[in-house]
């Protein structure tokens, strides 16, 4: 596990060699983001709370573009805790011409609820802009990864183990559109492949409010073809959300 870390946090270092001269994010910026935040809150009868705050920055540096996400989920029902979700990740991808390039990531997952104390996945391979115009985009990446999965105190006692690791195959699908001047719709598809299929798919409606403020709506679907004990395979996520970019 150590050695894992550490040859990914050595691949993820290569961006910041990086020389000038790419054009990853539209315009002159070198830099941009978007942060994300929204909140319910019910009571009375029945008393609810819930949080979900997102910020994903992406930064250019010649033919590199480095990608970070920062990403919390936090819903309370009664008292009861119902989900707990905390994700950072980081990506760089060296740009070799107008559509291919190659990346490695770096993706650290806490998620109580599927009996695992955290999961940390990494990957490298081969990228490809597929179509892109000034309104559309689809990309897809594919290329081989490690997962590494430690298991909670209960499930260790459970199964005599402690953690579950595998290498995968790792791909990902993106696509998004502007549907007019104010609205984008993307629809994403993150693989990974190795002893069981974990995959995760977001579908969003962005629709801009005034100026870099805009209001986002998200259907996300979580799938573990080998699920855990009592854990189902399916989780879906629905948000509505404030979105601000700059």
């Amino acid at each position: 596990m150590k050695k894992m870390l550490t040859a990914a946090a050595v691949v993820l270092a290569l961006p910041f060699n990086a020389f000038a001269g790419a054009d990853f994010i539209k315009g002159d910026k070198t830099f941009a983001g978007e942060a994300e935040l929204g909140a319910t809150l019910t009571t009375g009868n029945t008393e609810t709370s819930s949080a979900k705050g997102r910020l994903a920055l992406k930064h250019e540096l010649g033919n590199w573009e480095n990608q970070y996400l920062l990403e919390g989920l936090y819903k309370e029902d009664t008292g009861a805790v119902t989900a707990k979700r905390y994700i950072a990740a980081a990506q760089g991808d060296y740009k070799f011409d107008d559509n291919d390039y190659l990346f490695a990531n770096l993706n650290y997952e806490v998620d109580p609820f599927t009996g695992y104390q955290y999961k940390v996945t990494t990957a490298a391979g081969y990228g490809h802009r597929f179509y892109e115009t000034d309104t559309t985009l689809l990309t897809g990446e594919i290329g081989p990864g490690y997962q590494y999965q430690l298991l909670d105190g209960e499930q260790q006692v459970l199964r005599g183990y402690t953690s579950d690791s595998s290498w995968v195959a790792h791909g990902v699908v993106n696509f998004e559109t502007e549907i007019s001047d104010s609205a984008k719709f993307r629809q994403v598809v993150v693989a990974d492949y190795g002893d069981k299929l974990e995959a995760r798919s977001e579908t969003s409606l962005t629709a801009s409010i005034i100026g870099a403020l805009a209001m986002k709506f998200a259907v996300i679907v979580r799938y573990n073809s080998e699920p855990l004990d009592d854990k189902t395979s399916t989780d879906t996520e629905t948000n509505m959300t404030l979105l601000y970019s700059f």
